[in-house]
């Protein structure tokens, strides 16, 4: 062998031999193959809500009862996937985090989370699991107190956020014979009831919820209004953006909702046991 053709072959050994460490530092630094499991945690299901999660959509902030109605939809869809229950684990996070970009340590979260078109920029949504309705409200003491139909109503003080389907919802499923009464925003339509310059008012039953239950002192639901084309919005489950699961997580949802579990569990928590009772 000639000096030439030995440095040669020399050369090409050690170029092969570099490719190949090149090579297994690649694997490494990536990971090295697929994932064992699509899921955040072999062999469970990890779900997330926030901190504290709200009644009715959980009960004494303790998602791991199932009792609310997110935290049993989110066992209904669980074992749709095949889990049992005592494989679902639950991680808290805030509302922001869960629809900022970036990785998430859970595969779905739910938190009253409106689909929109800018939010699914970062992040995947299953199909809705639940549509919003429009609640009425009032405060103890207003001539609304007690009404239990749309008829007792029309011919009191309502009101409701200028350009908002609540507002529509007041002209058009209210119909009050004084007409309807416009606030620039919810703020001003709770103030005015406190006030009593309207006697109820109409806002999304999630937003129905908060102001009776945290600042309306002594407020109450006096109940939903019939669903329409132009209801709310529609609540979907979060999940990573471009996540493996989405696909499987929305057909869970449409089975829920096609066999009826998702209306018999909004039933059971948001109008029985909320005490928010569809008004005729």
């Amino acid at each position: 062998m000639s000096s030439r053709l030995a440095r040669t072959l020399s050369i090409v050994a050690a170029s092969a031999t570099l490719l190949a460490l090149s090579a297994c530092a690649a694997d490494a630094g990536s990971g090295s193959g697929a994932p064992a499991s699509e899921y955040v945690t072999e062999g469970a299901f990890t779900v997330a809500t926030g901190e504290p999660a709200y009644f009715p959509w959980v009960l004494d902030n303790k998602p791991e009862s199932g009792e609310g109605f997110e935290a049993a939809v989110a066992y209904a869809v669980a074992a749709e996937l095949g889990f049992d229950a005592k494989d679902v684990v639950w991680v808290r996070s805030t509302f922001d985090q869960a629809i900022a970009p970036g990785p998430k340590d859970f595969d779905i979260n739910l938190q009253q989370f409106s689909i929109t078109e800018e939010r699914k920029q970062t992040v995947d949504f299953s199909s809705p699991y639940y549509e919003t309705t429009q609640a009425v409200i009032t405060v103890p003491g207003s001539p609304a107190e007690g009404a239990s139909s749309i008829a007792e109503l029309q011919g009191l003080l309502i009101g409701a956020q200028t350009g908002t389907t609540s507002f529509q919802a007041v002209e058009s499923q209210i119909a009050p014979t004084q007409g309807a009464l416009a606030f620039n925003s919810n703020d001003d339509a709770k103030l005015a009831l406190q006030n009593g310059t309207v006697d109820a008012i109409v806002v999304d039953l999630p937003t129905a919820f908060y102001l009776t239950g945290v600042e309306l002192e002594g407020g109450s639901i006096i109940g939903q209004l019939p669903k329409t084309a132009a209801a709310g919005d529609q609540f979907g489950l979060v999940l990573p953006k471009g996540s493996p699961l989405t696909e499987q997580v929305t057909a869970a949802v449409d089975t829920l909702r096609e066999n009826g579990t998702l209306d018999a569990l909004a039933d059971k928590w948001l109008a029985a046991g909320a005490d928010a009772p569809l008004l005729k």
